[in-house]
């Protein structure tokens, strides 16, 4: 792969194949050496569940990673976990049920809950168990074509809020209730990895990393503020106006 540093964190360009393997390598790392298991926020989309299909495939993850992670889910919608639009769902259906992973180490939103709850009971219990100035040990995102992440979109009214909190709920006009992280709890993950592939991505990726600052439009763009710690994993076709 090679590799691009930038304002907003480096970037790393390369195959589909070699994306999914530095994503083990990142999810090994960041478990080698802790005493408890670390907490990952896996992210929606076709790459995920391409991911996720690989890795049972060709049996990439490690056991220790495997049985060391509390996995959880960066953004949701406000669907049954039995949809196929949950993101949480497809992780389990495609790969933390055919890894094994135990209920226990399963962290999915309460979406039986309306949004606003759900958001908040989520958000409590993370408080509990990880503490309130602790994001993921490492939280997977992706990027869409209109610069969104997680689900932070263009006029986000939580994006400049100042808001706290490290998960909230908010309505996405014309898609429904969303749960998401927040620009809070990205700034306090440890590590931050961002997916964006295919040529309808190229023009705006190349607008967040080398336009004007506007996260407002370009919600992405608020990855700067912890560009040290934010990996992208991109395609050359992604990265090809850089």
């Amino acid at each position: 792969m090679r590799e691009i540093k930038s304002d907003y964190g480096t970037l790393q360009v390369g195959t589909l194949d070699e994306t999914f393997r530095l994503m083990v390598d990142i999810l090994r790392v960041a478990q080698t050496g802790k005493n408890s298991p670390i907490t990952v926020g896996l992210s929606g989309g076709s790459t995920p569940k391409a991911f996720y299909q690989w890795a049972v495939r060709e049996k990439a993850l490690p056991d220790a990673v495997v049985k060391n992670c509390l996995w959880l889910t960066s953004d949701e919608r406000c669907v049954p976990l039995a949809s196929d639009d949950s993101n949480f769902g497809n992780a389990d259906r495609l790969l933390l049920t055919p890894l094994g992973v135990p209920e226990k180490a399963k962290g999915p939103w309460p979406v039986e809950l309306p949004p606003v709850d759900c958001a908040a009971a989520f958000n409590a219990l993370w408080n509990l168990l990880q503490g309130a100035q602790k994001g993921f040990d490492v939280c997977f995102l992706g990027m869409g074509d209109d610069g969104h992440t997680a689900s932070l979109f263009p006029g986000c009214p939580l994006i400049g809020s100042g808001l706290a909190d490290n998960f909230a709920a908010v309505e996405w006009p014309g898609r429904g209730w969303r749960l998401t992280i927040t620009e809070a709890g990205l700034a306090r993950c440890a590590r931050v990895v961002v997916l964006a592939n295919g040529a309808n991505k190229a023009s705006v990726l190349k607008a967040i990393l080398r336009g004007p600052y506007d996260p407002k439009k370009l919600p992405s763009q608020i990855h700067r503020a912890y560009a040290s710690r934010v990996t992208w994993l991109v395609d050359e076709a992604a990265a090809a106006g850089l």
